[in-house]
């Protein structure tokens, strides 16, 4: 009886390799639609709790000005501008919103330490204690919710966080490639916060995706 030949080890390695990738490929795509489906599903809280401060994550003008809204509401007695360049003042993100901010320019800090999404979360939790606050409206750009509740809870585990997303104009399309490019690259980023490899969420962040 003729025996059957054997497969060769490396071609038994490889399928099993390509199993592997196609499971994770798999994973990665399911969580992706759970992802894309919660940033796009995503809103304000309404009505907006009151809390010690409000912060936005630089970004967008759009996110200042929605931030200046709720100062303005009295939603909050302080607001912080956190990851504003060298350089920058509060008039360099309010020319749309001139009264707002001439009236409670005493309420607004202006961050100039943070280039990272860590680094909103350590400059916020610094705010934070200076002014012994318990609770925190974080105002950012929808798809960068996630991520960005995810430091702040890590810098400040003890502190309330009400998310309050923005919708940018480059997420106005939803069915588009360049949408579904951010949201990709936004979702790689957060997974790599979520397993605490924060060095890799970095070096994407200067990525093409």
């Amino acid at each position: 009886m003729a025996r059957r030949p054997r497969r060769r080890p490396r071609f038994a390695l490889a399928r099993m390799l390509a199993r592997a990738v196609g499971v994770v490929c798999g994973l990665w795509l399911a969580g992706f639609a759970v992802f894309a489906i919660a940033v796009f599903t995503s809103a304000p809280p309404n009505p907006v709790p009151q809390a010690d401060g409000i912060v936005a994550l630089t970004g967008g003008d759009d996110r200042v000005a929605e931030a200046l809204a709720l100062l303005a509401d009295r939603q909050a007695p302080r607001l912080l501008i956190s990851g504003a360049g060298r350089g920058t003042y509060l008039g360099d993100f309010t020319q749309d919103n001139a009264p707002a901010a001439t009236q409670y320019a005493e309420d607004i800090t202006i961050g100039h330490m943070a280039d990272t999404t860590h680094g909103n979360a350590v400059e916020t939790a610094r705010w934070a204690a200076k002014h012994h606050m318990h609770s925190l409206i974080i105002v950012t750009a929808d798809y960068h919710m996630p991520r960005a509740l995810q430091e702040m809870r890590r810098a400040m585990p003890d502190v309330t966080l009400t998310p309050y997303p923005v919708r940018p104009p480059a997420m106005r399309k939803i069915i588009s490639l360049p949408t579904l490019r951010m949201l990709a690259g936004e979702y790689t980023k957060y997974l790599a916060v979520r397993a605490g490899l924060r060095h890799l969420a970095a070096r994407l962040l200067h990525s093409v995706v």
